[in-house]
């Protein structure tokens, strides 16, 4: 009789204890579960982090007009931004590759890029235009004819300056600071680059530069996407946050924030 009520209290403590083991694995998939609804989706995105103020470091921190507005679209689709550094050129090659999902560095919307990519409704417009300095007699861009205008290599400024005015000379640079002190130090005749971020540029450093004439052509700025089904659900993703943003003011309020109280969110 004793015998047989050791046994049974073992196998009770034994189907205990198999109970015990297995709502601990059942647990520790549940919690393995929600572990996992709970990652972020992570969206990459290219910048020069050397374009004011669209895209620059400052303290450490990447910050910029094109950085927050990004920043703010990827945050109300539930995406955690990567931020991929590198010369224009470079990002665009990046995105064509898949490395990246999208560059927000003032990427102009052209008929070549359209060809390639899914672009996101545009969040600002840009004009550009060429300025000298100072001390240069260039009132237009007539004035131009047969000078020398830098810009960034790979940038549509330049593109827009050669279709143009042909007879102007362009010489590429990789950086736009490069671009910048050749046309402020007088080893250019001229800068090309839009003139909202000229406007900050100048205003910012006081920089001893002035615009020649008016802006020789007006483009749309938006994020490129490559012709994917994914791409083309971020763009359409982009598209709908982008218009809450502007119908709340937000990117007018960015825009004055960035570019000394001018809304280049509005089509001129």
């Amino acid at each position: 009789m004793m015998k047989r009520k050791i046994a049974l209290i073992i196998s009770m403590a034994l189907l205990l204890f198999l109970a015990a083991c297995g709502g601990t694995n059942e647990q520790s998939k549940d919690s393995g579960n929600s572990e996992k609804s709970e990652e972020k989706k992570v969206i990459r995105a290219g910048s020069t982090a050397q374009s004011y103020p669209n895209g620059y470091e400052e303290n450490g921190k990447l910050v910029g007009f094109d950085v927050e507005v990004f920043e703010k679209v990827a945050a109300n689709l539930g995406y955690e931004v990567e931020w991929v550094k590198s010369d224009f050129a470079g990002l665009m090659g990046q995105l064509e590759t898949g490395k990246i999902n999208t560059v927000a560095n003032f990427v102009a919307v052209t008929a070549e890029r359209k060809d390639k990519y899914n672009f996101s409704e545009a969040y600002a417009y840009a004009g550009a235009t060429i300025v000298t300095h100072k001390d240069n007699d260039y009132d237009s861009l007539e004035d131009l004819k047969g000078k020398t205008v830098s810009g960034v290599l790979g940038s549509n400024n330049v593109k827009n300056l050669e279709n143009y005015d042909p007879e102007i000379i362009p010489k590429t640079y990789e950086t736009r600071d490069g671009a910048m002190n050749d046309a402020i130090n007088k080893r250019v005749d001229g800068y090309v680059n839009s003139k909202s971020s000229l406007i900050a540029e100048i205003a910012k450093g006081d920089l001893p530069l002035k615009f020649v004439g008016d802006p020789f052509v007006y483009e749309d700025i938006a994020f490129p996407f490559v012709k994917t089904e994914e791409g083309e659900k971020l763009s359409k993703d982009f598209n709908a946050e982008i218009q809450k943003l502007r119908e709340d003011g937000t990117l007018t309020e960015l825009s004055k924030k960035y570019f000394s109280g001018e809304d280049i969110t509005v089509k001129q």
